[in-house]
């Protein structure tokens, strides 16, 4: 069974894996933990595969899981997104963690080690009855273990101690604080400006961490962009309030800015190897090998893509200069 992603969890998953850095602070905050965003951080497969009692191989995609190296410490963690509390949720949370369990189990003679990640959940929404924090008990023949799943709410954080913890991570679901006002908004043009002013602070600050030199500015254009993809989802029936944040925000939109900024640099490495005779060797290896073995014309750009770590675009150029 494959759940289909909504636009917020495409969002969570672009910057997860777009701008990995700012999952530490979330880390921080959730677990108490203290790293200092210099670790290595080594995702996992989010594909899962369970078998059923019938016999059916069913298919479930967490949202992310990942390792943090620091030092000779290795911690693993699983982490998802959620608009609002279901009552599946925990059921899904432990058939993700006991297979990325599973997928790094250990037999030694007759012993079979697993090792469950820490999970959390991040609430988009939130009322009064969300809980605070949530726990899965496992009664087996050896005695009762339990442990807890801590629930981050995202609507609890105001932009100060946004800034002030470096969670820029929640900044593209900060609208989700304004959702029940959107029609006072969308009426009210000064109770507009005030939720503009905010966005204006918000822009403010970031540009202020750039100009420091804290987070760059491919990572600065994907917060604002995917915080445009956020609110043109959430506000789409609210034209004034869509139209009025996304001048203050800039107005790009996804696939986007960001790539093309990141790209450049990548190109700018690329070119660095050119003079070493590096890449280009490289490049022609691999079209040359791929065309040797009957490699599809798309098999062999996604080869040097991969390999060489570049855009399709310059995969094709690659491809024209040493293909058939």
């Amino acid at each position: 069974m494959r759940f289909v992603n909504t636009p917020y969890d495409d969002v969570f998953r672009t910057l997860i894996n777009d701008c990995s850095s700012l999952i530490i602070p979330l880390i921080n905050e959730v677990f108490g933990e203290r790293y200092t965003g210099k670790e290595k951080i080594v995702f996992s497969p989010n594909e899962h595969f369970m078998n059923r009692q019938d016999g059916e191989e069913g298919e479930r995609v967490s949202d992310t899981s990942f390792k943090i190296i620091a030092g000779t410490e290795t911690k693993k963690y699983h982490w998802e997104c959620q608009s609002s509390a279901d009552s599946s949720m925990l059921v899904r949370f432990f058939e993700y963690d006991t297979q990325i369990a599973l997928d790094e189990g250990e037999i030694k003679k007759d012993v079979l080690t697993v090792t469950l990640p820490n999970s959390a959940v991040l609430f988009l929404r939130c009322d009064d009855v969300t809980p605070d924090r949530m726990k899965i008990e496992i009664i087996t023949p050896g005695g009762t273990v339990s442990y807890p799943i801590p629930v981050m709410k995202s609507q609890q954080y105001g932009i100060g101690e946004i800034f002030e913890k470096g969670l820029l991570f929640l900044i593209p679901f900060y609208i989700f604080s304004h959702e029940s006002r959107f029609k006072e908004y969308d009426v009210d043009k000064d109770k507009l400006r005030e939720l503009q002013r905010e966005y204006k602070d918000i822009t403010d600050r970031t540009e202020q961490l750039l100009n420091a030199g804290k987070i760059s500015e491919y990572t600065k254009c994907t917060i604002m962009d995917m915080s445009n993809k956020v609110l043109v989802h959430i506000a789409r029936k609210y034209e004034n309030v869509m139209e009025g944040v996304k001048q203050v925000m800039g107005g790009r939109v996804l696939d986007y800015e960001a790539k093309r900024i990141k790209n450049e640099g990548i190109k700018e490495g690329i070119k660095e190897g050119i003079k070493e005779g590096i890449v280009e060797g490289k490049a022609a290896g691999i079209v040359e090998t791929g065309v040797d073995v009957g490699l599809s014309d798309k098999e062999i750009l996604d080869k040097l893509q991969i390999k060489l770590n570049i855009s399709l675009q310059m995969a094709q150029e690659y491809f024209s200069r040493y293909g058939k």
